[in-house]
């Protein structure tokens, strides 16, 4: 592998090319890095130190630097009950402020404008009005801006005195028209309905505000629903001859406010206006619609509208068509391609490299691999350039279906169409080789065509020489020192988690253990591996413990946490449950939804795992009363009840069914058949019938179940009673014999 890190000039050249396509993420990258920093600095040292510190770095403490230490203390006064913390955060606000005067930093909105929105959100009229003097002091310029947030303000304490004298100032006064909009912008995002239709009414809206800001006008009149102001308005502008373009916007944005309007009556309000005045509907008006439609996840109207503007003679986007291809990819609503390549076809959309990449992406994932093809052969006709991420999209679709073969004639597509594999083409077939002798081939190609190993390819090596069996080569791939110091810890984690999947575990904690030692924290997916391993081989709970903490992700800490839950259950280890179920209460303690369907997962495992983890799982429950002061759902008494119904367990099914009152908790169905089934295991047939009467009958299934559970019970039973018979003959024959 040392050998395909020597580079010649045409790979040079794709790096520099590469770098290029690259540098917007770095930015952003470097930011988030910049943001992280300050914000540790600030926590730590305080925000006037932190400026201090850069200062003796030689770091010019810039706008940038004061707006991020501005956050932080905002951060910290919005996450605080303690008013004395509160002022002291503002009260370093403050000295920024002046900080940023003495050193001739300019004082714009990005800099002023969160800070004002937090002493607006705490109606603090006092603060606000301080910091606003200093504001127009360091920035005259910024006087008429200053009355958006002053509007607010008023709005949010509810000032009606001030309300009704900035209103009656803006129709009166006519010098101050930036003044005069602020204010009405502010206006408008607000409920007070009469006021802003007073001024909307008595101003000419025409000579005091932009087009910008009269959209913003209409979508008040349309979130407040007033039709017949927005009418008058329309019918004003038309008779005045403004520009059609933008009274077409005018009306989209007005339709669009109306809370509750369906695509349709959208589309027929806007019609219906477009009509009336006159006017077409311009092409900013059609695509405004259609990113309406998805943001309603309403791909199909958007489709429509798609059709209608090219119709109409104008041409979409290529920004709108990405975002529609977005929309469907985050909604996975990926059957939409055929639609969407036959519109880019029929209308001869302008097309950009993500998507086509989309387009071939979108039929790999509903599987339409001749559908992939056929969108490349058209692109072809199309004049459109081929890239290896078309034919990626294809190879990495048919090996994830395990149709080795058909992976791998994808690259003699790639040959036939004169499209060079890249890195990204060689980590797929490498990552998908049998034997060890391809994973040589691939390796020579990639080395042949002046291709560079990237993390994806290391990554590769690393998992394909595990599949063959070869751990050896597998670990010293690792070892290759021309792997990117960035990326080794992530290609080490791959090892971690193919050397447990493999069975190595002691070797997997070995490589784990040189991962912290060198500062470093291993990937969640093979933290994930890990303790997968570890609760099925009875590992320490430390252990387990402590991987769990270093998990980075969100979602697989909750994975892993489910596993660790279970391990304690298996282990009868309520304390360290419960300690585990509190860190799931304080993550999600802000989304109840979230936080009731995790914990109903945690009981539902429980309840299908063995009959002896059924104490675990009600002590649990008590704990989680008691100690969370949390209530347990519906679905959590269900799969409790469910496992005593299982367990046979009549007295602790009674209290779960007590706990169904002490809920507010209405019996249903469900909850009947399970009582029930418990009921008849217990062989407490008389409270069974009891039961079996509230249960309705017109449900075909659940009839079926009373059924199987009064054959299954009643044989169980009668072998029981054929027990107790012989033993009652056993005893008589004894004491005739004595």
């Amino acid at each position: 592998m040392a050998d395909l890190s020597h580079s010649n000039l045409s790979v040079k050249r794709k790096e520099v090319m590469r770098e290029r396509k690259h540098k917007w993420i770095f930015k952003y990258s470097c930011n988030d890095r910049f943001n992280r920093l300050i914000k540790l600095c600030a926590h730590r040292l305080g925000a006037t130190k932190t400026v201090n510190v850069f200062s003796h770095l030689g770091r010019k403490t810039g706008v940038k630097e004061y707006n991020a230490l501005i956050k932080v203390c905002i951060e910290k006064a919005r996450a605080t009950d303690d008013e004395y913390i509160a002022v002291n955060e503002m009260s370093k606000a403050f000295h920024l402020f002046k900080s940023m005067r003495d050193f001739g930093c300019p004082l714009e909105e990005q800099t002023y404008g969160p800070l004002l929105c937090y002493l607006i959100d705490m109606g603090l009229v006092q603060e606000f009005q301080l910091f606003s003097d200093v504001i127009k002091a360091e920035n005259p310029r910024s006087a008429s801006r200053l009355g958006y947030y002053e509007m607010l303000l008023w709005l949010r304490v509810d000032n009606e005195e001030m309300i009704r004298d900035i209103c009656e100032f803006i129709i009166v006064d006519d010098r101050d028209s930036d003044l005069r909009a602020s204010y009405l912008m502010a206006l408008c995002e607000s409920d007070k309905t009469m006021q802003l239709l007073d001024v909307v009414k008595n101003v000419d809206i025409i000579k005091l505000l932009s087009a910008e800001c009269i959209v913003n006008i209409f979508r008040s009149l349309g979130r407040l629903q007033q039709q017949s102001v927005a009418d008058d308005i329309l019918l004003d502008l038309r008779t005045r001859d403004y520009d059609e373009d933008n009274i077409s916007n005018f009306i989209v944005s007005y339709a669009v406010s109306i809370p509750n309007l369906a695509v349709e009556d959208i589309m027929a309000k806007v019609n219906n206006l477009h009509e009336l005045l006159e006017v077409l509907l311009s092409s900013s008006s059609y695509e405004k619609l259609i990113l309406h439609c998805c943001g309603l996840d309403q791909v199909g109207d958007a489709l429509d509208i798609v059709e209608q503007m090219c119709d109409a003679g104008f041409n979409l986007s290529t920004d709108v068509l990405q975002f529609i291809l977005q929309i469907c990819e985050e909604s996975f609503e990926y059957i939409w391609v055929h639609r969407i390549h036959s519109i880019i076809c029929r209308y001869h959309l302008e097309l950009n490299g993500e998507i086509c990449r989309c387009l071939v992406h979108f039929c790999v994932r509903i599987k339409d691999f001749e559908g992939a093809y056929k969108i490349i052969c058209d692109l072809e006709e199309m004049n459109v350039k081929l890239t290896a991420n078309m034919f990626n999209a294809i190879m990495a679709g048919y090996f994830r279906e395990k149709n080795i073969n058909a992976g791998l004639r994808v690259l003699k597509h790639m040959q036939g169409a004169n499209v060079d594999p890249d890195s990204q083409t060689f980590s797929y077939l490498i990552n998908n080789c049998e034997t060890e002798e391809d994973i040589v081939k691939y390796c020579d190609e990639m080395k042949q065509s002046g291709i560079q190993p990237t993390k994806q390819v290391f990554m590769a090596l690393v998992h394909s020489y595990a599949a063959c069996g070869n751990l050896e080569k597998a670990k010293q791939v690792v070892l290759d020192p021309h792997i990117p110091g960035k990326s080794l810890n992530e290609i080490k984690s791959v090892l971690v988690g193919n050397l447990v999947s493999h069975g190595q575990l002691s070797e997997a904690l070995l490589v784990y253990e040189q991962i912290k030692k060198d500062g470093h924290k291993l990937e969640p997916k093979a933290i994930k591996c890990l303790i997968e391993e570890l609760t099925q081989h009875n590992g320490e709970l430390d252990a387990l413990l402590l991987l769990l903490n270093e998990m980075s992700d969100l979602d697989y800490w909750v994975d892993g946490c489910f596993k660790v839950i279970l391990y304690c259950a298996r282990n009868n280890d309520l304390s360290s449950a419960m300690l585990l179920l509190k860190q799931l209460k304080d993550k999600f303690e802000n989304d109840e939804m979230v936080l009731e369907a995790l914990f109903d997962g945690v009981f539902s495992a429980i309840a299908a795992s063995e009959a002896t983890h059924l104490q675990i799982g009600l002590d649990l429950l008590w704990a989680i009363k008691d100690e969370l002061g949390l209530r347990p759902s519906r679905q959590c008494l269900d799969f409790l009840l469910s496992a005593c119904a299982n367990a046979g367990d009549l007295n602790n099914a009674r209290l779960i069914w007590r706990e169904y009152e002490i809920a507010g908790f209405p019996y249903n169905v469900l909850s009947y058949l399970r009582m029930y089934q418990t009921l008849l295991a217990a062989g407490d047939g008389r409270s069974a019938s009891f039961i079996l009467k509230k249960i309705p009958r017109d449900d075909a299934e659940v009839c079926a179940v009373i059924m199987a559970c009064e054959e299954t019970y009643s044989a169980l039973n009668s072998v029981g009673e054929k027990k107790e018979q012989l033993k009652r003959k056993g005893r008589k024959s004894k004491r005739k014999k004595t």
